[in-house]
């Protein structure tokens, strides 16, 4: 009897002493006293998100103190009717005080001999939250009081609520409805059960005390009580309530998701500011991916890593980015190793080709000899020792074979291949000194996300594009790299590279490689619409024995379109300008390629109408040539294709290419040659 009299009595005379309070305020200035109130912060720190090209989350950051507090964002509508009908009823109406409230929860009290339910008010809960204060001594009620009136005044409804749903605490280290449903049900908070909803209305109430993960039964009888109310009122029907207090409660807390955990923490540190990092991602392309890496990491081997991009080829847009298997110390899964620098193999061979495709120099079905030969002291050999004689270009390419590029390396000049790697945007990186020979091989420094960006322009038609993770994006090209009738024929023939067991012929234009020593094992393809580059090796850089892209890298990247999609997009068709034809029916000096005298050297041919860059109205007339140097008879090719074959003069007039951009390539009887793109309006 006594316990209840002190309860009661306790509860009457606080209520009693704050409406006394509240009374002789009114009479010596309340609005003075509320408007003297220093709030408490309001902008609290919360989580750093990454967020992917539809929103959903990709990683979130925990705030300095360890706590996992997130923005609201959407939120179940049910949810807030049931939070505000069991919290608060007038939260609409009242000032952030509501004396009713009080009034009943003294009466409550007074009937049962014991504290029943509060009156506190969801403005008065987050004043409480926002100052971590205490809710049982007088004074901190009065000054939940006092700084309640002081929000409602400054703040509207819908910003108190937003405080309450970021700040109200549920269990452990969880603050906010969003944390709260992401650790409790695996989901955002947009759309909840009855059950789940009523859960986290029970929670923050006493948010240790009804775990469900430690004390299911507490978190059981609390949520039911909600429900059970929730019906009382209206809220919820009868049948559903039923349902709900059926469902089972979670047992324990899911993770919060680390989805490219590398390119997330690039993010970060570039934009240290920012609370939120919206990428061009996909989620769902994401998480398959990344379980594809990690499993194909476990097949190949101990401390085997493995890295995968894929980008969209036409906006440039990254889709996925896998810097490692695992996220952990394990294989140093700490490295991003689509940033890490590299030797590419043999992967930069194709656009070796497609540059001498440009330069005249070869056409797919020219004769290469594959013999031995030596540059000063540099002797390049095939990776297996042997030597095949005279292969077509296409052959040499597909077989991947060192000698032919070599010599195509040596009659463009390194520079040029420098060049070429330049205009895709890529950033190559130089061991030491000039470039030579050796580049083509593989004897430069280069990023998984580089050479997948040098691959987009080959599937652009040789148009470069800036790969982008941010959003929003727009398209950034950077310059031309190939002509669209060489970029055709690379990707022609590299569609016509055996595919790995069991996979599909001819759906994918793709290049392997494999670094000196077998350190790097590379697999990177395109289709109509994606590229996609595989890594795998050692994160440490030592070598893997008896490791080849084929063999390890290329299955990789067949599995990896197979889970970003359900089929290849169909390549491009060839250019109308396209030259398809057998080694016979070609001009003399692109039937077979001779090691021939560098363009800068000699008496080389040198276009001197039109120059390079020009732009020409010719009125849809014949297009006049003058030449200086070669010998002849010249040949000429207006984008890929014999326009003048056997001239003698070094003045002439050829066909009009047509409006817009035209590549004019002027090959003498020697096979050397010298180019000029125009524009004709």
């Amino acid at each position: 009897m006594g316990g209840w009299m002190k309860v009661s009595g306790a509860f009457i005379s606080f209520t009693l002493a704050v409406g006394l309070f509240l009374t002789a305020l009114t009479r010596d200035g309340l609005d003075a006293w509320i408007d003297r109130t220093e709030l408490p912060l309001i902008l609290s720190d919360t989580s750093v998100e990454v967020r992917d090209r539809h929103g959903h989350l990709l990683r979130a950051y925990q705030v300095g103190d360890g706590i996992w507090r997130l923005k609201p964002g959407p939120v179940d509508a049910t949810y807030l009717t049931m939070l505000k009908r069991y919290e608060d009823k007038r939260f609409e109406t009242h000032t952030g005080v509501d004396p009713l409230a009080m009034l009943r929860a003294a009466g409550q009290a007074l009937w049962n001999g014991r504290t029943v339910s509060g009156g506190s008010t969801l403005t008065m809960q987050v004043a409480r939250l926002l100052e971590d204060g205490s809710t049982g001594r007088w004074s901190g009620k009065l000054r939940q009081i006092r700084v309640a009136l002081a929000l409602e005044r400054r703040l509207n409804k819908e910003e108190i609520l937003e405080l309450y749903l970021t700040h109200a605490p549920f269990g452990g280290n969880l603050e906010g409805v969003r944390a709260a449903s992401l650790a409790w049900f695996g989901k955002e908070p947009r759309r909840l059960t009855a059950a789940q909803g009523a859960l986290l209305v029970a929670l923050p109430q006493s948010p240790e005390a009804r775990r469900p993960d430690r004390h299911p039964k507490a978190a059981r009888a609390a949520r039911d009580r909600v429900l059970e109310r929730m019906q009382a009122q209206g809220v919820l029907p009868r049948a559903e309530v039923l349902a709900a207090t059926a469902e089972r409660l979670p047992k324990t807390q899911h993770a919060f998701p680390v989805l490219a955990p590398h390119l997330a923490d690039r993010k970060r540190a570039q934009f240290p500011d920012r609370l939120r990092h919206d990428v061009t991602l996909d989620v769902a392309a994401q998480r398959r991916l990344e379980r594809l890496v990690a499993q194909s990491a476990r097949e190949a081997g101990r401390d085997m890593s493995a890295a995968l991009v894929v980008a969209e080829a036409q906006t440039g847009e990254i889709i996925a980015s896998v810097g490692s298997p695992e996220y952990a110390a394990d294989r140093q899964g700490f490295i991003d190793m689509t940033q890490a620098i590299r030797s590419p193999g043999s992967t930069l061979k194709p656009l070796v080709y497609g540059l001498a495709f440009d330069q005249g120099l070869v056409h797919p079905e020219t004769l290469i000899h594959d013999g031995p030969i030596q540059f000063g002291r540099y002797a390049p050999r095939n990776f297996d020792g042997q030597f095949r004689g005279d292969v077509r270009v296409r052959e040499a390419l597909q077989m991947s074979l060192n000698i032919p590029v070599v010599k195509l390396t040596n009659a463009l000049g390194p520079a040029r291949l420098m060049s070429g790697l330049h205009r895709a945007g890529t950033d190559p990186k130089l061991p030491a000194g000039k470039p030579g020979l050796a580049i083509s091989l593989g004897g430069i420094g280069m990023s998984l996300q580089d050479l997948v960006q040098l691959y987009a322009s080959l599937a652009r038609g040789g148009q470069g594009i800036t790969l982008r993770d941010e959003l929003p994006s727009a398209s950034i090209e950077t310059g031309r790299v190939l002509s669209p009738v060489a970029a055709w024929h690379v990707g022609d023939i590299l569609s016509g590279l055996a595919p790995p067991s069991g996979a599909s012929a001819g759906v994918l234009a793709y290049k392997t490689g494999t670094s000196y020593g077998h350190r790097d094992a590379w697999a990177i393809g395109y289709d109509g619409h994606h590229v996609i580059g595989v890594w795998m090796g050692r994160a440490d850089g030592t070598p893997v024995p008896g490791v080849f892209g084929g063999d390890l890298a290329a299955p990789v990247l067949f599995q990896a379109f197979g889970r970003l999609k359900p089929a290849f997009d169909p390549l491009p068709p060839p250019p109308a300008a396209t030259l398809i034809l057998g080694a016979a029916e070609l001009p003399r000096p692109l039937q077979r390629f001779e090691a021939r005298v560098s363009a800068d050297s000699g008496n080389s041919p040198n276009l001197i109408f039109p120059p390079n860059g020009a732009r020409l109205d010719t009125q849809g007339e014949a297009l006049a040539i003058k030449l200086r140097g070669g010998q002849a008879p010249f040949v000429v090719l207006a984008n890929g294709v014999p326009v003048a074959r056997g001239m003698q003069s070094r003045e002439f007039e050829i066909g009009n290419p047509g409006q817009g951009f035209s590549q004019l390539v002027v090959i003498d009887s020697t096979g050397r040659s010298d180019r000029a793109v125009i524009r004709i309006d």
